[in-house]
Parts: C-alpha cells; structure tokens; sequence
C-alpha cells in the first residue's frame, strides 16, 4: 500500500464539489492535532533555519571571546573574498530581549567586522538562545571550524569560568575533559593576560610547553610581565617565535639566579657545652632563627614566651649603638 503524502491535501469526497472543498471544509483537512500538527511545526523549524540578511549596524560584538584577536590584515583577506564572491558562511546572531531590532553575536566575528568593512548587510542564522546554549554554540562551533589554539580555549575557559557559567557547560563548548579543563584553566590564571596577548595563539606551541610556561611563572623571582617588556616583542615574528622568545627569557633569568652564591652559610649557634640552641640562615629576603625544640626544648619555650620583651630589647640596645656619642664630640 501506498504511503500518502502528508503535504498533499487529500481529494474531496465524491458527493462534494470542488467549491466546497474549496471553502469551508478544507479547514477540516489541515486539523491542528494529531500528524498535521506535527507537519505545521516541523515547516515553523525549517523556516526558522533560513538564512537572513541582517544590517551590521545592529548587531553586537560584546561576549566572551574564544579566539585571542584576528590581525587587520586576516580581515581585509576576508573582505576581499567576500567581495569577490559573497559571504559563503553565515554568521549566528541571537536577538536582544532589551533591544528589539537588535542582536549579538553568537560567532562569526571575523566575518562580521570584514562585512563591517565593506558597508554590506550579514548572512546570519537568527535563534533565541540563552546564555548557555549561546555559549555552547559558539565554542562547537569554532572547535569544530577553526581549531583555535590551546592557549586560546584556555583563555575562553577562563572567561567562562569568570563568567559564572557551570563546568558542564564548558566542558560542552570546548569539547574536552575535566583533567584537561583543569590544565587549562591553571595555565590561563598562572600566566598574566597581557603576557598571552602580546604572545598570540602560536598553533604550533602545544599544552605541554605552555604548561611549563606556567610552572616557571610561578616562581617568586620571576616577574614574567616585566621580562617579557624587556624583549620588545614584534607584530612581524610568528606567534610561536614569540613564544620562544619569551620562554627563553624565563630559562635564562632563572638560571642566573640559581647560579649566584648564597648571601652566606646556615650559622649554628651553640652553648658552651655543645648544645644547640638555634640556627640562622639569611636569604635575600629575611632573617630566620630556628630553635631547636629537641636540644633545647625549655629554652625554645622560654624564647616563645618572652620573644616580644627580648627582641625589643635587643633593637633598643642596636639603636643605642647607633646614635652618636655626643660627649666624645664635644671634647
């Protein structure tokens, strides 16, 4: 048996002419439940997908970024192809609840700012998306599309968890796991923002190096955005060379620190009976006395309790020295 086709309105019974199937039983023919109901919303989702054409000057750039910029030159590239022949992409956009007429950016930045360029309206998918299925669509998407560096979902990960929005969901739009969001998250808040920036997305540096990157960074003699002033990083070099650069800069600030001599040795300090009362070691930021609670454990004690009146004492008594002996001047 044939299937019928549910587009096609069914023939009108024989003892019916034409004029009244025509009138005011055809409404009977296109019921709203059942299968046809079914038909008018499958036909409300297909014209929802059409592509519109929508005027750049009402259309949004605001939101989190998931690339870390585009040059001039990638946008004047693009505008020339799309002179030449047409917008074959369409961007998505989702409509302003406060702004009727008005919509942001879902992706498709590069491409809106070439279209900016060239004065002519957008190609754009319109949905009414919330925060998070905004989010989820951007971020596949350009998974999917650009293959964005990992230092760029870093950052978007980053922004996102900023943002307030729930693991799930970006875990969702970057397509990756929990281990690997971490990562990725600990790398983005270990290396200042700016460092990243004037880096770029260098492609071709993976996690592991960036990873290592950041565990230099950590380091408290390291001020990673005051080496990297220094280098006078270049529009000109590759992101990666910036990259290398930079990672250099760090390796060799480290290990000249590493090579000077220590400020002096550990002084043990002890009794006249050979017990140990304390030890004092110098680095180039304190001072430190460790007493010994296993050869002197009443004396650690004792010092513990008095500390405050001893070491004032003994500062009252440095300042004592320090000041002039004004009879000896005098004579």
């Amino acid at each position: 048996m044939a299937r019928r086709n549910l587009f096609r309105p069914p023939p009108p019974p024989p003892d019916v002419d034409s004029s009244a199937a025509d009138t005011g039983e055809q409404k009977s023919r296109f019921p709203n439940t059942g299968a046809m109901s079914g038909v008018k919303s499958t036909l409300k989702d297909v014209a929802s997908n059409a592509v519109r054409e929508i005027s750049v000057d009402v259309i949004e750039e605001n939101g989190p970024k998931d690339r870390l910029s585009f040059s001039d030159a990638d946008v004047v590239t693009l505008a020339e192809s799309i002179k030449s022949h047409g917008q074959q992409v369409p961007i998505m956009v989702r409509p302003l609840a406060d702004k009727p007429g008005h919509y942001r950016i879902v992706y498709g930045r590069r491409r809106l700012r070439a279209l900016r360029s060239l004065g002519i309206p957008a190609k754009a998918l319109v949905r009414s998306l919330s925060d998070e299925e905004a989010i989820l669509a951007q971020g596949q998407e350009n998974t999917q599309r650009l293959d964005p560096s990992f230092i760029e979902k870093a950052l978007f990960a980053a922004e996102l968890a900023t943002s307030g929005y729930e693991q799930a969901i970006i875990l969702d739009a970057l397509a990756v796991d929990k281990p690997m969001l971490s990562r990725m998250t600990k790398v983005a808040r270990s290396i200042p923002k700016s460092v990243i920036e004037q880096i770029g997305s260098a492609h071709g540096i993976g996690r592991r190096r960036w990873e290592e990157l950041a565990d230099q960074s950590r380091s408290e003699s390291i001020n990673l955005e005051q080496i990297t002033a220094t280098l006078a990083l270049k529009a000109s070099q590759t992101s990666e060379d910036r990259f290398g650069l930079v990672s250099d800069a760090i390796t060799q600030t480290l290990k000249s620190k590493a090579d000077k001599p220590v400020l002096s040795p550990t002084l043990s300090v002890k009794y006249n009976d050979g017990t140990a009362l304390a030890e004092v070691k110098e680095t180039a930021r304190a001072l430190t006395f460790k007493l010994s609670k296993s050869d002197a454990p009443e004396f650690a004690q004792w010092m513990r309790n008095n500390a405050e009146v001893e070491l004032t004492r003994l500062y009252e008594a440095w300042r004592s020295e320090q000041e002039p002996d004004w009879s000896k001047t005098e004579q």
